[in-house]
C-alpha cells in the first residue's frame, strides 16, 4: 500500500473485544472467529491485547485460517499521545497481539492524558491530568510515521467529533482510513456519515445495539415491530440497519450461538429501514466525546 493512500479493505462486521474477563475474552474472540467474524477490534485501554492475541493465534491455526484472512485493530492509548510514545505503545500492542503487523491503528481519543503507565491520571480533586504540550495534528504525524514503516497499514480516529475532524483531515498528509464513533437509530451521526462518505472514509460504528442498555434500542417498539415482520431478531434488524445505511460496525458478542446470530443479517425492506431513520428518540450512551474517559452513561430512565 502506497504510503499516501487510505484505501482499506475492512469486513464491515467487526468484533469488538471490549471484554473485562480475560478468560471470557478468549472464549467469545474464538467462538467470534469460528461464526464467521474476519474483523476484531481491540485497544490498550482495554488490557486485554494478550488475551485477544492468544484466541487469534489458537483460532487462525486450529481453523486453516491465515493471517492476511483477518482484519486486525488497536488503539493507541490518551497517555501515549507524545510522538516519542508513540512507535513504542504500537510496539507493545503488536508484541501483546502476537502480530508482525496491524491492518489499522486509531487514536483512541482526540484527548492527550498525561504521560505515564497510569491509564487514568487525575490530580487530588479526582480531575483528568490532560497533557497540553501536544497537539492531535502532533500525534498524527507519528502515526502517519507508523504507515511509512510498513508495520501498520492504515491509521484512523475514535471517539471524534466531526468539528476536530475537519481540521485534521486537511492537515493530513496520510488522511484518516477509518472514524469509529457511537452510532445507533437513537444517534445516527448522519453529519459525519456524510462526511466521512464524502471522504472515502469507513464510518465504524460502535454500540449498534444500545450496549445492552435496558430499557434501550432492543426493546424499541419500531425495532420490534420490524423484528416480528422480517422474522429477525431486534439485534439483527439493528445491525442490518447500521450497514445498509453505509456504516461498519463492531458488535461483542459474548456466546457462540449470539456470534452466529449477530453474524446471521440481511438487507430490510425500504420500508423498515426508513421507520428507522424516522425514530425520534436521541440518546449517547458514552460520553467520551466529551472527555477522552470512555465509559457508559449510567441509565436512571430513558429519554423519549
Amino acid at each position: 500500500m502506497k504510503p499516501a493512500d487510505n484505501t482499506i479493505h475492512m469486513p464491515l462486521l467487526g468484533f469488538g473485544t471490549l471484554i473485562p474477563d480475560k478468560a471470557l475474552t478468549i472464549s467469545a474472540t474464538r467462538d467470534a472467529l469460528e461464526a464467521g467474524f474476519r474483523h476484531f477490534d481491540a485497544a490498550e485501554r482495554y488490557r486485554n491485547e494478550s488475551e485477544v492475541g492468544e484466541a487469534l493465534q489458537a483460532g487462525l491455526a486450529a481453523g486453516g485460517i491465515a493471517r492476511e484472512d483477518i482484519f486486525v485493530t488497536t488503539k493507541l492509548w490518551n497517555t501515549n499521545h507524545r510522538p516519542e510514545r508513540v512507535e513504542l505503545a504500537f510496539e507493545a500492542s503488536l508484541k501483546r497481539l502476537q502480530l508482525s503487523y496491524l491492518d489499522l491503528y486509531l487514536i483512541h481519543t482526540p484527548y492527550a492524558f498525561q504521560p505515564g503507565d497510569d491509564q487514568d491520571p487525575r490530580d487530588q480533586n479526582g480531575h483528568v491530568i490532560y497533557d497540553s504540550d501536544v497537539t492531535l495534528l502532533d500525534t498524527w504525524r507519528a502515526m502517519e510515521r507508523l504507515v511509512d514503516s510498513g508495520k501498520c497499514r492504515a491509521i484512523g480516529l475514535s471517539d471524534i467529533t466531526l468539528k476536530d475532524l475537519v481540521p485534521l483531515y486537511e492537515a493530513a498528509r496520510i488522511k484518516p482510513a477509518v472514524v469509529q464513533v457511537e452510532s445507533h437509530p437513537y444517534l445516527p451521526e448522519t453529519e459525519l456519515l456524510e462526511f466521512c462518505q464524502e471522504k472515502g472514509i469507513v464510518f465504524l460504528a460502535f454500540a449498534p445495539l444500545g450496549h445492552g442498555i435496558r430499557p434501550g434500542l432492543l426493546e424499541d417498539p419500531v425495532i420490534l415491530a420490524i423484528a416480528a415482520r422480517v422474522k429477525k431478531t431486534p439485534a439483527q434488524v439493528l445491525l442490518a440497519w447500521a450497514i445498509q445505511r453505509g456504516t461498519a460496525l463492531l458488535t461483542t458478542p459474548k456466546t457462540a450461538a449470539r456470534a452466529r446470530e449477530n453474524f446471521d443479517i440481511s438487507p430490510l425492506p425500504d420500508d423498515a429501514f426508513d421507520e428507522i431513520n424516522n425514530i425520534q428518540t436521541r440518546q449517547r450512551l458514552n460520553d467520551v466525546v466529551k472527555t477522552g474517559v470512555p465509559g457508559f452513561i449510567p441509565q436512571n430512565k430513558t429519554k423519549h
